[in-house]
């Protein structure tokens, strides 16, 4: 899958704060930032899974429902 390159500009307490959480999950800060963003556009049902392999790749998503 082709992922959409932008810049994100953030406060940098928000960016080390971000970069600490992310360590502790073992993530990139960019992997955990769209981890974040993917389980809140779910909570809010603004995301339907229609590949099953974008629920394999996604555990979060296909656990949640």
């Amino acid at each position: 899958m082709v992922k959409k390159q932008f810049a994100l500009r953030l406060d940098p307490k928000l960016y080390n704060a971000l970069e600490k959480w992310s360590a502790d999950e073992f993530r990139s800060v960019n992997a955990h930032i769209e981890f974040l963003l993917r389980e809140a556009v779910h909570r809010a049902s603004r995301l339907k899974i229609e590949d099953s392999a974008e629920e394999e790749h996604n555990p979060i998503l296909k656990n949640d429902e």
